[in-house]
């Protein structure tokens, strides 16, 4: 129930790999058969990633080694290559890490960077967004969807505020792609972030979709794969198997979101309505359907994680990304949370092969772990340790 951190291969799509790995091993540089077999197995990839998308035209797809360098080079990438446009760059302050640390890099190279309030459910404020928006904006990045609280942002409202005042829109979709229905040309996106793990493709896999007439710095310089924008050799068994992802995703999205969505209710009412001091984090309804993420008081999130695992169940307290450290996530922060509140955080995140027996099972072993674990905490009030 962590599907977030990482989702297996889907069997069909290791066995569209597996040619890719022993037999035709051909470079897609190359101008013999062999590579040019390559070539075309890269190229009917990129057709489906795009498909996905509703992307223009398969080219406006470059492939990347996941989401934290698609964010990067869309990030740093439009703001080197248009800094004679403005200097000024706008985010949410609920980013994936691998937007905020881009774009706070980026004010050691001269750029100002604001990161916009959101509301109790993670909303970003699209009054201030409006305000915010200056002559020297260049970019605006905004998650489609949180992966920790799971809240779908406005694309289509904020897209119209961003480009009234000429800025390009970069959207994180990691979280969002193959759960739920995105189409970048009706949604008025420039730029939008695609991960493969998080569609049941392979690891080390990504996408940029990068609008025509966008304009980009690249941040590898070597033989011009990728139209240029990355260059190396392409991984062309990962690139076969995110196109199969991709194409699985759209093809099987709405009756498996439907299906989650069950589940996800499910698990959400067998979560909080046994457990007094019990919370929703994000939007009871505009939310991903594999997220399910709940807050408990006078305790934390790492002790409940613990105690989860010892009877097989697998869940997180946030973002993979964050959790070496032990600050609570800034996410939760940003929607107003305090820190003691932020610290009791779990996070379940359901996938392709997970049941109702599932989360009935985990949603079961819940009451007797809080009831344990508030007996021993020091927050807990006296009414609660009777």
């Amino acid at each position: 129930m962590d599907h977030v951190a990482g989702r297996p291969v889907e069997p069909r799509v290791l066995d569209a790999m597996l040619a890719y790995m022993k037999s035709s091993y051909g470079n897609p540089s190359s101008l013999h058969v062999f590579g040019q077999e390559a070539k075309k197995a890269v190229e009917e990839a990129r057709a489906k990633v795009a498909g996905l998308i509703n992307a223009e035209k398969k080219e406006s797809i470059i492939f990347t080694s996941g989401a934290t360098e698609s964010n990067n080079l869309a990030i740093k990438g439009v703001a080197n290559r248009n800094k004679d446009r403005g200097t000024r760059i706008l985010t949410s302050s609920v980013e994936h890490m691998s937007v905020v640390n881009p774009c706070k890099f980026l004010t050691t190279k001269g750029f100002e960077v604001v990161f916009l309030i959101v509301d109790k459910y993670g909303f970003l404020n699209l009054e201030t967004l409006q305000k915010e928006l200056t002559a020297k904006t260049v970019l605006v990045s905004i998650v489609y969807a949180n992966g920790e609280i799971g809240t779908i942002e406005p694309i289509k409202e904020i897209s119209k505020i961003v480009h009234a005042e000429n800025a390009y829109l970069h959207v994180d979709a990691t979280a969002a792609a193959g759960q739920i229905p995105i189409d970048v040309r009706n949604e008025g996106i420039d730029l939008l972030t695609v991960s493969s793990n998080d569609m049941y493709g392979p690891r080390g896999i990504g996408a940029l979709y990068v609008k025509e007439g966008v304009r980009l710095e690249p941040l590898l310089h070597g033989g011009g794969q990728e139209r240029g924008l990355r260059s190396g050799t392409e991984n062309v068994a990962a690139i076969v198997g995110f196109g199969k992802a991709a194409e699985i995703a759209k093809e099987e999205m709405q009756a498996e979101s439907s299906r989650l969505t069950k589940l996800r209710d499910r698990f959400i009412e067998g979560l909080l309505k046994p457990i007094p001091y019990s919370f929703l984090n994000g939007h009871p309804t505009t939310r991903l359907p594999d997220n399910v993420s709940v807050r408990y008081s006078f305790i934390e999130g790492e002790s409940m994680l613990l105690s989860l695992d010892m009877a097989g169940v697998y869940a997180s307290s946030g973002s993979a990304c964050t959790a070496k450290t032990l600050e609570p996530s800034h996410v939760l922060l940003a929607m107003g949370l305090k820190h003691e509140e932020a610290h009791g955080s779990l996070m379940f995140t359901l996938g392709r092969y997970n049941t109702e027996d599932d989360v009935d099972y985990a949603a079961s072993l819940m009451p007797n772990i809080v009831k344990r674990l508030r007996g021993m905490s020091p927050l807990t009030p006296k009414e609660l340790r009777l």
